[in-house]
């Protein structure tokens, strides 16, 4: 056979996935936090961008705002969201949601068709453009002193409990062993065979290290943890030590089990409880590194005067990022060398988008919070019993996006309301059908109805799961046994034996 060449063509589609794409993506499911860190990150590559604050008696109407009637109002705020006719999607594939008009269906243009008066003006009002503005910005929190670790809290106590260094160096291993709580999760064979010491010698060392402030550190499970802190306020009499070996039955709530093993009757047990539930069961907890970030929501809704609900950006979490195009127009008169000039380039075209895309994700976040407020409009009214339910492909099909995009968005953001700070995924509820074939039901308000039926129940009458779903039916909802069963455990509600258990025990202390 001989060998020939020609030529065919060929049209194909593939996916495009260009960095700037990628990053957009990454910037809609950034909680506050993470986007913060992104933004300086970016700052301190790119010479071009600079953050932009805004004066304190700056006018409020300067932030996206959207109000809305709730079933009257479904289009409120589509003004703004204007797709832009340059940009296709035959290049990304819109099933995948990579297309920009997905992402962002917004005009982009805005932030880069800025002038360079404007930026000189809005970095010239930045209170960090001063010559003193290093001075003016102390803080004495800089001065405060770091936390002191646990390692650190062990270590010093090390140092006056063991002479010997073998036992020091024991001690200082056993400390790496330690988790948050204060437990030890090590193995006290392999760290005898590491440093060549028999295991007695480990084990000693463990319980001087057991002796250490606060009473708990250094035990190995949470039984051990209790038994020490007994034993150091010479409360672990024989009836405590068998409770403390049986806490399987305390946590099943078997009070008359516990009476009989530990020989005690109700009056007796109760106070050994009430001691057990003033013990630590996680002596290490005051000395965690981490620090729990406060909840700052993202998105503020209000109630107008006329009653509708006004949908608005909570400015404090609005980045605020400004191109310094004078600085690049002086660079590049003067510059000469191409790669120099390159590489200002790609720094105004990185920073162009950055600005872009944080426009577009401020604008995004505002569009779904204003389509989950339109769709929860009863329970920002009524309360939790008239939450509707609700999935991601309902927002957005009403938004004309991608369910992955809405996915991004919801993620870790949070919306304040005249009912509190919630989860953007709080809304979004499973549903369960109705019994008499009307409206279905939000898995979350049936929770809260199954709740309130449990605590608002007698010890003569203790509703059993069967008895929930029979009076959950003759309300209208459709529920089987097992769900009931789910959603008690997930609210750590005990079962209907362990609850008629521990209201009996309480009405005979009472009685």
């Amino acid at each position: 056979m001989a060998l020939s060449a020609k030529l065919q063509l060929r049209q194909s589609q593939s996916l495009v996935m260009t960095p700037q794409l990628m990053q957009s993506i990454r910037l809609l499911q950034f909680t506050h936090t993470e986007l913060e860190r992104f933004i300086d990150d970016e700052i301190e590559r790119n010479p071009l961008l600079e953050r932009a604050e805004v004066p304190d008696d700056a006018p409020a109407d300067q932030f996206p705002k959207i109000e809305t009637q709730g079933e009257a109002n479904a289009s409120a705020g589509e003004d703004w969201f204007e797709g832009e006719a340059g940009w296709s999607s035959e290049a990304i594939s819109e099933k995948l949601d990579t297309s920009l008009e997905n992402l962002f269906p917004d005009d982009p243009g805005a932030v880069e068709r800025m002038g360079p008066d404007l930026a000189m003006q809005w970095k010239s009002s930045s209170p960090g453009s001063s010559s003193g503005g290093a001075s003016e910005g102390f803080d004495m929190e800089d001065m405060a002193a770091a936390a002191i670790t646990l390692r650190d809290h062990v270590g010093e106590q090390i140092s006056f409990a063991f002479i010997e260094p073998a036992e020091r160096l024991v001690a200082s291993e056993l400390t790496d062993w330690l988790d948050e709580a204060g437990y030890f999760r090590g193995e006290a064979d392999e760290i005898a065979a590491r440093f060549g010491v028999d295991e007695a010698f480990v084990l000693r060392v463990l319980g001087g290290c057991q002796g250490f402030d606060p009473a708990g550190l250094f035990a190995r499970d949470l039984a051990e943890c209790l038994r020490i802190q007994l034993i150091r306020r010479d409360r672990l009499d024989p009836a405590m030590a068998a409770l403390i070996d049986n806490l399987d039955l305390l946590a099943k709530r078997d009070f008359q089990s516990l009476k009989r093993i530990c020989g005690v009757d109700e009056e007796d047990l109760l106070a050994m409880l009430a001691e057990i539930r003033a013990l630590d069961p996680r002596p290490g907890g005051a000395f965690a590194g981490g620090s729990a970030d406060t909840i700052v929501p993202d998105v503020e809704v209000r109630q107008a005067a006329d009653g509708s609900w006004a949908v608005e950006l909570n400015p404090e979490t609005l980045p605020r990022v400004l191109v310094d195009q004078v600085y690049f127009a002086q660079v590049t008169g003067r510059t000469k060398d191409p790669a120099e000039r390159n590489f200002l380039s790609e720094c105004l075209q990185n920073a162009n988008w950055l600005t872009r895309s944080l426009d577009q994700r401020a604008k995004t976040i505002l569009k779904v919070a204003s389509e989950i407020v339109r769709q929860q409009d009863a329970f920002l009214v009524h309360g939790v019993r008239h939450l509707r339910p609700l999935n991601l492909r309902t927002v957005a099909d009403a938004i004309g996006m991608h369910e992955s995009t809405v996915s991004r968005v919801t993620a870790n953001k949070y919306m304040l309301t005249t009912r509190g700070v919630f989860e953007l995924r709080y809304f979004f509820t499973a549903s369960i059908a109705s019994a008499e074939g009307g409206d279905a039901h939000s898995s979350e308000a049936v929770r809260d109805r199954i709740r309130q039926m449990i605590e608002e129940e007698q010890a003569s009458d203790v509703l059993s799961d069967d008895a929930i779903v029979d009076i959950l039916k003759k309300s209208g909802v459709d529920i089987a046994r097992r769900t009931v069963a789910k959603y008690r455990e997930g609210m750590n509600i005990a079962s209907s034996v362990q609850r008629r258990r521990e209201k009996r025990a309480i009405a005979g202390t009472a009685g």
